[in-house]
């Protein structure tokens, strides 16, 4: 099971800061999100930055283990 951490407005429409995901890849980990937490996760999803093992995800075909870990970024204020 992956590890997913939130951030900022992504915690709050989780409901959590951390959670364990069974998924194959980002694109089933995403969906599964956003079915799981309704219409305000997948919102703050669709305009979140994934990283996987600290790195930027660009490819929804990214394959995840057991050990992964998965951070949820959402656009921050400021600069």
């Amino acid at each position: 099971m992956a590890t997913v951490r939130y951030f900022a407005a992504a915690a709050e429409a989780a409901g959590t800061e951390q959670e364990q995901v069974s998924a194959g890849d980002i694109e089933e980990l995403v969906n599964q999100l956003a079915a799981q937490h309704g219409t305000m996760l997948a919102e703050v999803l669709r305009r979140s930055s994934l990283l996987h093992q600290g790195r930027h995800v660009s490819d929804p075909s990214t394959r995840l283990t057991a050990e992964s870990v998965v951070d949820v970024l959402p656009p921050f204020a400021g600069g």
